[in-house]
């Protein structure tokens, strides 16, 4: 992998395009890079009780030094606040300040901080414009880029929202420096998903480096050119299938069964990460025992998420309940059930025919997998 200082990586939708900015000790001069991407002066930065203490104030001051009218917006951290109510707080916030439709919202924050405030920016005056910046590897490597926004429900995880595309996404690695290594580890899941379906020579890097990434020894240069090259997968991807009609899909490796125990941990027991980690090892195994992948690129996989598991394995779901979250998935298609399974490292495919029986079987072995992993 190329290593570089900085880089920027276009999604490209015609009209609707935008840049991703990647570098690092970015905050401070975060005006000069939102500047070509609004219209008006009115700017409402959106994040949580974690991130605003660490970053709100660089931001808010380079804002309102470059001539911005900054409004804030500080929510509860954590999964189980990504909510319609909370969304309903920010349309009050920025509402009772008078926005306008010339008005832009910025996302300072993870995975759930953008989905809330894109969300809000969507549905706002029928839409304004966002801006990303996301400060966890999850949101900076997948969430903050392709314009997915939304909230939870009690039936499922991001079952309400629209898609809306940012202006521009800015990415300070800087930022990750004050992670915790659990979210560090999580955040890591989904470059390891999207080596496995798109990128050899990504999975390849993974192999060699990973460790140096989950014991944040890697170099901020080196910490810059690895989210760039997913960020790059993810722009690909999107630029051919903007609303997940087709190869868009393949993105959610992992995620069927993730979400699923996501939702049943209450958002709260497993992050994201770790749930989509114990999914593609649900997923792993499904492809294996259907031919469809050899044992060989399995066990390298296995090898990877090894590297990144610390959570304990959901042994204790009852498979109905499991089986129950996957059919009510907003993936799901007439009732079917829909897996990310791979064919290669590099490749992955669509399938909607997982039998019950199957799953149950690759759901024990992901449970022994992880154990013997942990071991």
């Amino acid at each position: 992998m190329r290593r570089a200082t900085n880089e920027i990586v276009t999604v490209e939708l015609g009209p609707r395009s935008y840049p991703i900015v990647i570098g690092s000790e970015m905050l401070d001069e975060f005006a000069q890079h939102i500047a070509p991407h609004v219209r008006g002066k009115q700017v409402g930065i959106v994040s949580d009780e974690t991130v605003w203490p660490l970053y709100g104030e660089r931001v808010a001051e380079s804002l309102t030094a470059a001539g911005f009218l900054v409004t804030k917006a500080v929510m509860p951290a954590g999964e189980q606040h990504k909510t319609l109510d909370a969304v309903a707080g920010l349309l009050d916030t920025f509402l009772d300040a008078r926005f306008d439709r010339h008005s832009t919202l910025v996302a300072l924050g993870g995975g759930v901080v953008g989905d809330l405030a894109g969300f809000a920016a969507a549905v706002l005056l029928r839409g304004v414009r966002f801006v990303q910046v996301p400060t966890t590897i999850v949101a900076q490597v997948d969430a903050s880029v392709g314009g997915k926004t939304g909230v939870d429900h009690p039936r499922g995880k991001n079952l309400i929202g629209a898609f809306h595309q940012p202006s521009l996404v800015a990415i300070d690695v800087a930022t990750l420096r004050t992670l915790p290594e659990r979210e560090v580890r999580a955040g890591l899941a989904e470059v390891v998903k999207h080596a496995v379906i798109r990128d050899t020579e990504l999975f390849r890097h993974l192999e060699a480096e990973l460790p140096k990434y989950a014991e944040r020894s890697a170099s901020a240069p080196a910490w810059v050119a690895l989210i760039a090259a997913n960020c790059r997968i993810k722009a690909e991807v999107v630029a051919k299938d903007e609303r997940e009609s087709g190869l868009r899909e393949i993105l959610n490796y992992g995620h069927t069964t993730g979400h699923a125990v996501e939702a049943i941990g209450r958002y709260e027991r497993y992050r994201h990460g770790e749930a989509v980690l114990f999914g593609m090892r649900v997923a792993g195994s499904l492809a294996r025992h259907r031919g469809m992948w050899a044992a060989d690129a399995e066990r390298r996989q296995q090898r990877l998420i090894d590297v990144l598991s610390v959570a304990g394995s959901p042994t204790d779901m009852p498979l109905d309940l499991v089986w129950q979250y996957m059919g009510s998935d907003k993936k799901a298609r007439a009732g079917a059930i829909r897996f990310v399974l791979p064919r290669r490292i590099g490749e992955a495919t669509v399938v909607s025919d997982v039998s019950r029986a199957e799953f149950d079987r690759a759901w024990a072995e992901a449970l022994s997998d992880a154990s013997a992993g942990r071991s």
